[in-house]
């Protein structure tokens, strides 16, 4: 891990979740150890409306925590009922947080390489629908970050499981003097949620 994320990595409090969200949480932790115990992929799609903003957050930070508890065979997606373009505030939320970020395509739907270490594979961050040919097509958990995505999409194709964990959409702060505050809570919330996840498997 590159050292500044080592370093908001170990400021995340996952002791203090509420009740009610580890209750949300628990699905999700429920289908990993399942895939863990029969040796198999675990195919992670977090969706969301625009696939802009929280379902990159949940991808991003997902795939950060299995490799921080070295679990292995965890591949995070994320997906949109709509293709737009993944919000900049987003990636320049990650940097600020220790993330290496690079444009590799630029378009009006850029394409990011998004990298928590010299010698990982990074999560390519780019807007997508959730069924797009670079998604899972089968055996994958759907988890829902926005409740407009989850009351939109009654049925998602190839899901074995589907989980709501929705989280509030940072955009209402956009073009305000709170704009960075609030997409830096909303990124280091989706954290600790994901490392609270992934350490459930350590023990």
């Amino acid at each position: 891990m590159y050292p500044t994320l080592s370093k908001t990595i170990a400021q995340l409090q996952t002791e203090n979740i509420s009740e009610e969200r580890k209750m949300i949480l628990q699905p999700l932790i429920d289908f990993v150890k399942q895939k863990v115990a029969d040796r198999q992929q675990i195919n992670i799609n977090f969706i969301c409306t625009h696939n802009s903003r929280r379902s990159h957050l949940s991808q991003v930070w997902a795939q950060v925590s299995s490799a921080y508890y070295n679990i292995p065979n965890v591949h995070c997606y994320s997906g949109g009922t709509e293709e737009t373009a993944l919000f900049p505030k987003v990636a320049e939320t990650l940097v600020h947080q220790g993330f290496g970020v690079f444009k590799i395509a630029d378009a009006n739907n850029p394409v990011y390489a998004i990298k928590y270490s010299d010698n990982a594979l990074p999560v390519i961050g780019f807007s997508k629908k959730y069924d797009s040919p670079f998604n899972p097509v089968t055996g994958f958990a759907a988890i829902m970050t926005c409740s407009q995505a989850d009351g939109g999409c009654p049925f998602i194709a190839g899901a074995e499981k589907r989980i709501p964990i929705t989280f509030e959409d940072p955009k209402f702060s956009d073009h305000s003097s709170q704009q960075s505050k609030v997409y830096a809570e909303r990124s280091l919330q989706i954290a600790t949620e994901m490392f609270y996840v992934f350490s459930k498997l350590t023990r």
